[in-house]
């Protein structure tokens, strides 16, 4: 034992995760597929910013209202926070399956709002998750296995984007056969990393003073909109700096999913979806592997920023990472040959690691246990208000200002990282309960 809760072995938190992978694949598909399959079904450049505002709206309604649900939930046999998982696994696996089907434009926005309202279900719950089941000083390696799992789903969803079109060919309906096999198989992964990590890892039950003020207190539907105005309320110093940065940091990342085939399509094929739509498929395929590769980049090196936190602080270790994913974004528009866009994105790589693990460390000693579930939802009102910034003015931004060119709209997200980094100095954290340590039975 150290502290209150049990040690587990690398295994059982890999375990615990295994769930993330499935949402993340989903996640993938999301960066680097929907956007694409709007160009085939005929969007314009400055339409794709509205046409993702499924993500960041889902996510800002639901995964505060899911913190506040879950924090107040136990039922015996099931757990605390796997009901959510389950229902959210669900949602994801319905609307992946009937993803491919989509005859227009309407239909396949209106599916990207079921997909992402699973997604912000499942994953909100995860982050509570992690605090719940781990010790602090092993939280460190839970929060950096959701970002392995992170690169590792999104690479595969990557991968199938530039191997599918090769064993899949033709289409069916308005799209390519090879979308069909890449959102099914997208649809099994949803359902069944969530049934692994939920058989395997056991929830800890509330103690008894938790219990009797869950009965004192039940669920009702105004639960959520009590909860969380006095969160917010009472939301640590902390939090707030973190917000700065995230309102760079996720504003330049949406520009950058929204825009990399095109950028690609331009430096390297030099043509445009309305062009050539033949060679415009080859730029899709060539950013999977692209993006793959920098999902590679993230779960190779998530463990090892443990150590990195560990010695230099979270906070300098999150600004040396946006420096460098800035620095990739910076380049990755000038690039004309399509083998050297695998360097410049590593960086990236190494940020991505960073931003999925590394923040929730400079918070999570500040949050109140009993409130673990309603602030991770709140740090991720912090995530999606900046993306729905991105998509009601970026639309804007990007025609009067960068004249649609999705190259100039990647190096428009390298200064905003930069800007993202320097912020991140301002951030004063409390330090973590413990010493970091590695789990036992593997790891760096």
């Amino acid at each position: 034992m150290r502290g209150s809760k049990p040690l587990l072995s690398f295994s059982q938190i890999i375990n615990m995760n295994v769930g993330f992978f499935g949402i993340q694949y989903s996640f993938g598909l999301q960066q680097s597929a929907v956007n694409p399959i709007y160009d085939m079904l005929g969007a314009s450049p400055d339409e794709i910013p509205l046409l993702n505002l499924a993500g960041p709206v889902t996510g800002l309604l639901i995964q505060p209202i899911i913190g506040a649900l879950s924090d107040r939930t136990w039922i015996p046999k099931i757990g605390r926070r796997k009901p959510y998982f389950f229902i959210g696994a669900m949602l994801c696996s319905i609307a992946l399956f009937l993803y491919p089907f989509s005859s227009s434009l309407w239909m396949a926005a209106g599916l990207l709002w079921i997909l992402d309202a699973g997604n912000n279900t499942a994953m909100e719950p995860y982050r509570a998750f992690i605090a719940d089941k781990l010790d602090p000083s092993q939280q460190p390696t839970g929060f950096q296995a959701q970002s392995f799992f992170t690169g590792f789903g999104q690479t595969l969803a990557n991968l199938s984007l530039f191997i599918f079109p090769m064993i899949f060919v033709g289409t069916a309906g308005k799209l390519p056969t090879w979308v069909y096999a890449s959102f099914f198989l997208g649809s099994f992964c949803s359902v069944a990393t969530i049934w692994w990590s939920s058989r395997t890892t056991p929830e800890i039950p509330p103690t008894e003073q938790e219990l009797a003020k869950m009965k004192a207190e039940p669920l009702s539907l105004l639960t959520p909109f009590k909860e969380i105005p006095e969160a917010i309320k009472h939301m640590p110093k902390v939090m707030w700096q973190l917000a700065l940065v995230y309102l760079f940091q996720w504003y330049a990342l949406f520009c950058y999913w929204q825009n990399s085939s095109k950028s690609i399509a331009l430096s390297v094929y030099k043509t445009t979806p309305q062009d050539n739509p033949t060679l415009y498929e080859q730029a899709v395929g060539w950013t999977g592997l692209v993006n793959g590769w920098y999902n590679v980049v993230t779960f190779l090196c998530a463990f090892g920023l443990v150590w990195f936190a560990k010695k230099y602080s979270p906070k300098m270790v999150h600004f040396g990472c946006l420096l460098l994913a800035a620095m990739g974004f910076l380049l990755f528009p000038h690039i004309e040959n399509k083998y050297l866009l695998f360097p410049a994105i590593t960086g990236f790589g190494i940020g991505w690691a960073s931003m999925m693990g590394i923040p929730y460390l400079m918070v999570v000693a500040s949050i109140p246990k009993e409130r673990y579930g309603v602030y991770m939802g709140i740090i991720n009102m912090m995530i999606v208000i900046p993306m729905i910034l991105q998509n009601l003015s970026f639309g804007y931004i990007l025609k009067h200002f960068l004249h649609n060119n999705a190259g100039s709209a990647i190096t428009f997200a390298g200064v905003l990282l930069i800007l993202a980094a320097l912020a991140t100095l301002l951030i004063k954290t409390n330090k973590p309960e413990g010493d970091i340590i590695m789990p036992a039975g593997g790891g760096h």
